[in-house]
């Protein structure tokens, strides 16, 4: 198979797997697993390419979700502070510094429950035809969309609508009770209606075990096309969330789950999202072995700290990887 620009194959859905299937693959010896993943992946993409993305918050703080990792919502007292929708022209200036410094997918996340019709909603819009217009791909995360809305941001170009799942069906109302697990489902639905790509995946370290890891893989491999975009995150603990507590999960876990997530989830991009600023950059290279083909750059996520640009780019390099977009740097510098 012939890969385009971004290291990508085209590949058809993957065999369905159950939930049993998929909680095989968790228990495998790690390396046995690791070493099908990076199979699957050579499969399925140029594995020397890695696609950058940057996430800013445009909207920050004051959402009406209690979900219990989030240093944004209004039920937590968090150091995260409330600010209103940024200007169009601040996001465009955000995301030409980003394309500057070698991203090629610019990320729009607004701490809202849910979208609402209006001059916020029409902003968002702008941007969205604004960062298309400079060449990169857009992306926003605006919690949940009707059919009409979902619309509207397809009208305007985008190109991705994230809309995590999380966690598993099972554990789901211990994180979150503002809105339900197929509250979700439905936005999803929603999005892909539109005819735009869906980028969903998880966060590990809520609490869950790993059965409850591979029904979030179930879950999201049994979408219906799969997304195109996976990102797995660890929890960062935020100060005044529920969750702060919760020690940081092993990486060792973080590598299980990008090696399940490829075998199951072929053809998309599985992003090693937050949580990347704790981990060595040996860890970092297994995840990149068992299949993840995607990253964040830029020294925030929303309102987490991720590694600098320049430290991205020199691990890349150490590794003979090729960070899309991303400026080049001889090895061992």
């Amino acid at each position: 198979m012939t890969p385009n620009a971004l290291g990508a194959v085209a590949s058809p859905q993957a065999a369905r797997l159950d939930r049993a299937a998929i909680q095989a693959l968790y228990n495998r010896p790690l390396l046995e697993l690791v070493f099908e993943a990076a199979t699957v992946h050579r499969a399925h993409h140029d594995p020397q390419y890695v696609q950058c993305s940057q996430l800013l918050s445009i909207k920050t703080g004051g959402c009406q979700e209690n979900c219990g990792y989030c240093s944004q919502s209004a039920h937590h007292k968090t150091p995260v502070k409330r600010e209103p929708l940024m200007s169009t022209e601040e996001v465009l200036a955000a995301a030409k510094r980003a394309k500057d410094g070698g991203a090629d997918r610019f990320c729009m996340g607004a701490a809202w429950r849910e979208v609402k019709d209006g001059p916020d909603f029409d902003r968002v819009l702008d941007m969205i035809e604004g960062v298309n217009s400079m060449g990169l791909e857009s992306c926003v995360t605006l919690g949940m969309v009707n059919e009409d809305q979902a619309s509207r941001l397809a009208d305007a170009g985008l190109d991705y609508y994230n809309h995590n799942l999380d966690t598993g069906r099972s554990h789901y109302d211990k994180i979150v009770t503002t809105r339900t697990f197929d509250d979700r489902l439905n936005t999803l639905g929603n999005v892909r209606k539109a005819g735009m790509s869906v980028c969903a995946g998880g966060i590990l370290g809520l609490g869950e075990d790993r059965d409850q890891r591979a029904e979030l893989i179930t879950e999201l491999a049994n979408l219906e096309p799969q997304p195109e975009s996976v990102p797995i995150n660890a929890l960062v603990p935020v100060e005044g969330t529920p969750l702060s507590e919760q020690q940081v999960v092993d990486w060792t876990e973080m590598v299980r789950t990008v090696a399940v997530a490829r075998i199951a989830i072929p053809g998309a991009r599985v992003r090693l999202s937050a949580g990347r600023q704790e981990m060595s950059e040996e860890a970092q290279a297994m995840c990149f072995l068992a299949g993840a083909n995607s990253i964040f750059v830029g020294d925030e996520l929303l309102t987490t700290p991720n590694p600098s640009q320049s430290s991205d780019a020199a691990m890349l390099a150490k590794l003979g990887l090729k960070g899309v977009g991303m400026p080049k740097q001889a090895p061992g510098k």
